[in-house]
């Protein structure tokens, strides 16, 4: 059996709370063997993974859970193409791009897609599992000798590929770039579209706004601009939905379709299912344990290489990596509410100097979830404000409610450990029954419970606000973009969580996403804001989530289907003989 030992080491607090317990009970240290070593660079524990025997005892014995002792796939048996240092996380295999093709790659978060971007893009040189001295070109291009990807390193190590790269951390452009989006775009426009593309995204105002004021969503476009208007045979997107609301996804992911052609290739890593699906030609599944190891699966189809990813296991590598299917079933269709009301609010409105929101009165039941939908600068954030009473609406009153609101972004900037955030938002409830099962287990904070809130990555972080806004003794429970910066599993995790709690203790809820399958999934009855962004804000609605989802999809001018075997929403190919019955019979939304 081939093992890996992890230690993350950020997180492991030898000689600060900790006396090398891990070495202390291991068997094989107590034979007298350095299975678990001290280094001495920075006084933290060493695992030598051919001594190990993978009995576990270090991992739990660890205080800190720091510590993953994982047996990798028998049929895996070739040297990793990159390991980041002993005891780290390690990749195995690549995706492959072709010419003509979107390649979709789907997995969850910590396992190696934008480090498999990174080696293809030339910003990364693998090393081939080899820690001692870094590799050459010409040992990558013979690890490939026999498949296409060799001569796409050669190629590459000799400068005659041109790569377009759209990074995962659009967060980071303002520090690179100093200057406004009109002096970065004619920088690098070199097809002479940028432009145009800018205004097929609804962000032409933004020519000559500085890229240091820009929001995610307008830094995504920019992004997604710069990497399109480039001259290249192969374009890499990392989560280009990102950030970006339900009708610009739409529009980004035709832009990013129209780029493959005969001599072009396109790889996209993205979280939401309804937009990879829409935008790909083939799938490429990675797999693994998030943090320790990756594996890049072969191409697929579509719709099989989504739902392989869904049922967690792959025929062709005979590989099952998740005990569990993903079904959408559960809470796709219509659902009996109760008739008890929980929450009534007005008709509303509210101005600002350049902007004004009017609303209409509806109502939220015992154990339903109101979805809310619509592009960004429409008032959805505003609205929830309103409710939770952190803005006066100028007509409409609404009195005292005690609501629990998480807001759209979480920060990071907050001292103490998860363990205390829990703590002081619901004291030891979260350490019991559906608490612990649910947010510490499903939601994967129980391993979560001693790391410092300013570690957390954007995943962790949010669903750590979840959970604090799950703990707050309320009746109402208003969440604002739940599904960010989470990956497809943890989405439909957090979905199953807020439906369930609802139900289960009798209270109501009010999300607002932008991802369609998560809404789609989650919702009892919907809101959709529509108007012009920036400008005014009206709603449709409250009506039932078959109303709300027809109308949502007719604003986005596509139409869905269900899969016969997951049961998951999927976008109708345009112009196709479903797509066209459909949009007869005004029907955009798939119904039983």
């Amino acid at each position: 059996m081939t093992r890996i030992a992890i230690l993350e080491r950020i997180k492991c607090r030898n000689t600060k709370g900790c006396d090398f317990i891990c070495g202390r009970y291991c068997p094989v240290n107590r034979t007298g063997k350095d299975c678990i070593a001290i280094n001495e660079k920075d006084n933290k524990p060493v695992i030598d993974e051919k001594l190990c025997t993978g009995c576990g005892i270090c991992v739990r014995k660890c205080p800190v859970q720091c510590i993953s002792i994982v047996n990798l796939p028998e049929k895996l048996k070739d040297d990793p193409i990159h390991r980041f240092g002993k005891n780290a996380f390690e990749l195995f295999h690549l995706p492959i791009p072709k010419a003509g093709k979107v390649a979709g790659i789907l997995g969850r978060n910590g396992i190696g897609k934008t480090t498999a971007l990174n080696i293809l893009a030339g910003i990364l040189k693998p090393n081939l599992g080899n820690l001692g001295a870094p590799s050459t070109d010409a040992e990558i291009i013979a690890r490939y000798a026999t498949v296409s990807l060799g001569d796409y390193f050669k190629r590459l190590y000799s400068g005659n590929v041109k790569i377009a790269y759209k990074p995962q951390r659009i967060d980071l452009l303002p520090k690179q770039y100093g200057g406004t989006v009109k002096e970065l775009l004619t920088k690098v426009d070199e097809k002479k579209i940028a432009f145009n593309l800018l205004k097929d995204l609804d962000a032409f105002h933004l020519a000559d706004r500085k890229i240091s004021m820009l929001s995610g969503g307008e830094l995504q476009k920019v992004a997604i601009v710069a990497a399109a208007s480039k001259n290249a045979e192969v374009y890499y997107f990392d989560e280009p939905a990102s950030f970006l609301d339900i009708t610009t996804r739409i529009k980004a992911a035709k832009l990013i379709r129209s780029l493959a052609d005969e001599k072009t290739a396109v790889l996209v890593v993205e979280h939401d299912l309804a937009t990879l699906d829409y935008i790909s030609d083939e799938i490429q599944i990675v797999y693994g344990e998030a943090g320790c190891y990756g594996v890049i699966s072969q191409s697929k189809a579509v719709r099989r290489g989504i739902n392989e990813y869904l049922d967690g296991f792959l025929p062709d590598d005979n590989v099952r990596f998740r005990d569990y299917a993903m079904r959408f079933f559960q809470y796709a269709s219509e659902r009996y509410a109760s008739k008890e009301i929980l929450l009534k609010f007005p008709d509303m409105e509210k101005k600002f100097e350049a902007f004004k929101l009017k609303t209409t009165a509806g109502l939220v039941k015992k154990g339903e979830v109101l979805a809310v939908m619509g592009a960004n600068g429409l008032g959805k954030t505003t609205f929830l404000k309103m409710l939770a009473g952190e803005l006066i609406p100028d007509n409409g009153e609404i009195g005292k409610l005690k609501i629990s609101y998480k807001v759209q972004y979480p920060s990071s900037d907050i001292e103490g450990t998860v363990k205390e955030a829990l703590q002081k938002a619901g004291g030891l409830k979260y350490m019991s029954g559906w608490y612990r099962q649910t947010l510490l287990e499903k939601l994967g904070l129980g391993k979560l419970l001693g790391n410092e809130i300013k570690g957390l990555s954007g995943g962790e972080l949010q669903k750590l606000y979840i959970a604090v806004a799950l703990l707050q003794d309320c009746t109402i429970y208003a969440l604002d973009e739940p599904s960010a910066f989470i990956d497809v599993e943890d989405r439909l995790n957090v979905a199953e969580v807020i439906k369930d709690f609802v139900i289960k203790n009798e209270k109501c809820a009010i999300v607002v996403d932008h991802d369609v399958q998560f809404i789609d999934y989650i919702g009892d009855s919907m809101l959709v804001f529509e108007g012009k962004p920036g400008v005014e804000g009206r709603v449709f609605g409250p009506v039932s989530k078959t109303e709300g989802m027809n109308e949502v999809l007719k604003m986005l001018d596509i139409t869905y289907r269900q899969d016969t075997e997951t049961k998951r929403p999927r976008i109708n190919k345009p112009g196709s003989q479903l797509d066209s019955e459909q949009r007869s019979k005004g029907r955009y939304y798939y119904t039983e």
